[in-house]
């Protein structure tokens, strides 16, 4: 009955023994003990709730769906599925299906059929259950806690979903998918991985005996369509005439910093930013997992690379930026700094590669330059603190800090310009600040962008390179 996809030597598994129809459960009232005065409280029949319908109706479908999935590898061609079209796998899984429910004789409606299949086909060509939410363009993260709890970020607030693994085993199957895809491993004795999917989305599990209580996973998704200057306008990341300095700052070459925490919206900004570099101009980006998607002609991509399962074959970011330097860069972008490799990024910033870029974890801009000096004291370089310093306060001309507010939004919050040194401390001033003013009785935010009435310490040089701000937009904004 089957295609050409059907192993041709497997034979077809014995009809397993239909299950019995669970009993129904009746509720019974105890009698009372003699000599016993008290009455006894009146108990309701028990019913079964809605919900106790549709978990139970989930559980009979999983295990459906086990089954078949284990008919399925037994009666699937493998190899000749990777030059099979999605239609025709389709069509075989339907028809494995089909017949596997009438041998069992299963009665599921068409709805249910078609999930099924649709689940199946995710199960032998896909991540299974993550495939529809990594399809889900609504959906930021995924954070998967054990195989019965599975999170995802929408709007960046953190909701729990319906979807679930079968048990631990079928979450290890798929982990074990991924990291195999691109020859890494995980186990007892490497019970961690940072891989990469196909898309570019960031990946990242721990299994048992780390894991306490079930495999952990997190994916961050790629995200096709990247958000321009434009769009985080109307978005309300920053105001227009924010950006109007940005482009400013990008055209005329400062260094920049783009500084905040985890999900705040750092690369995606960085992106955003890059996309005011002059197209004649060379840019190589530096990066864990390639994420940024430049629009510019001349773009070398590098991406460092973690040791194999032997230990050997580490490609750090320091070794990327190194070679970097030999490239004859224009611009240099790491996608984040944050280890040794501030050195070679400061030296960079420092020796003619003006207009470079970075992000860095810091909840402001202040304490960004305190993690920028606390990186090369970890990377070992004895320098006196006032040297440190000098040498940061000469490289970085401004940092941008975003941050997520409690409701779940992302501003840019902050932007600051290094200026110099006073004595053995590092003088910034503050051009642009989102200013809190409230919360709504649904938790949202109140606030508004405003300038803090500081002429920037680069007008002349913006005027030079012909982008001739108007003071007005370094008038501060009264609130509403």
């Amino acid at each position: 009955m089957f295609s050409k996809y059907k192993k041709t030597s497997a034979t077809p598994p014995a009809a397993a023994p239909e299950k019995a129809p669970a009993a129904d459960v009746a509720a019974v009232t105890p009698a009372a003990a003699p000599g016993v005065t008290r009455k006894a409280p009146q108990k309701a029949a028990a019913q079964v709730t809605p919900m106790d319908k549709e978990r139970k109706r989930k559980e009979r479908m999983g295990e459906i769906k086990l089954d078949l999935h284990r008919v399925l590898l037994d009666n699937l061609n493998l190899s000749a599925l990777e030059h099979a079209t999605e239609q025709d796998l389709r069509q075989e899984i339907s028809a494995i299906s089909s017949e596997f429910l009438e041998e069992r004789s299963i009665v599921l409606n068409r709805e249910d059929r078609q999930n099924l299949t649709s689940e199946l086909y995710d199960e032998v060509t896909g991540l299974g259950p993550l495939e529809t939410l990594l399809k889900d363009e609504t959906v930021n993260d995924i954070l998967v806690n054990g195989p019965q709890q599975i999170f995802v970020e929408r709007a960046g607030k953190l909701e729990l979903t319906d979807v679930t693994f079968k048990d631990e085993r079928h979450l290890l199957r798929i982990i074990d998918k991924i990291v195999s895809a691109v020859g890494r491993r995980v186990d007892e004795s490497n019970p961690y991985v940072d891989a990469r999917l196909k898309d570019g989305s960031r990946f990242n599990a721990m299994v048992p005996p780390v894991a306490v209580d079930g495999s952990l996973v997190s994916i961050r998704k790629f995200k096709k369509d990247k958000l321009g200057i434009d769009d985080l306008v109307q978005f309300g990341a920053f105001t227009e005439e924010m950006a109007a300095y940005l482009q400013a700052a990008v055209a005329t070459r400062l260094n920049i910093i783009v500084s905040g925490g985890t999900g705040s919206g750092k690369t995606t900004t960085l992106n955003a930013l890059s996309s005011f570099i002059d197209n004649a101009e060379r840019i190589l980006t530096i990066e864990d997992t390639a994420e940024l998607q430049l629009q510019q002609t001349h773009v070398g991509r590098m991406e460092s690379r973690p040791p194999n399962v032997e230990g050997k074959g580490e490609v750090s970011p320091r070794d990327c930026l190194k070679n970097a330097l030999r490239m004859r860069p224009d611009r240099i972008i790491v996608g984040e700094t944050r280890g040794e490799e501030v050195i070679d990024m400061l030296q960079a910033m420092n020796t003619g590669h003006d207009g470079s870029m970075t992000t860095i974890h810091a909840n402001s801009a202040r304490d960004g330059v305190s993690r920028l000096e606390n990186m090369i004291a970890m990377a070992g370089i004895e320098m006196p603190l006032k040297a440190v310093r000098s040498q940061i306060s000469s490289a970085v001309n401004l940092i941008v800090q975003a941050s997520r507010l409690q409701d779940g939004s992302r501003r840019m919050t902050s932007i600051t310009e290094i200026t110099g040194m006073e004595g053995e401390v590092i003088s910034m001033q503050e051009i642009f600040r989102y200013q809190r003013v409230g919360l709504t009785p649904d938790n949202k935010i109140i606030g508004h962008f405003t300038a803090t009435g500081v002429r920037s310490n680069y007008a002349e040089r913006f005027r030079m390179w012909g982008y001739d701000l108007p003071p007005s937009i370094y008038e501060p904004i009264a609130a509403e």
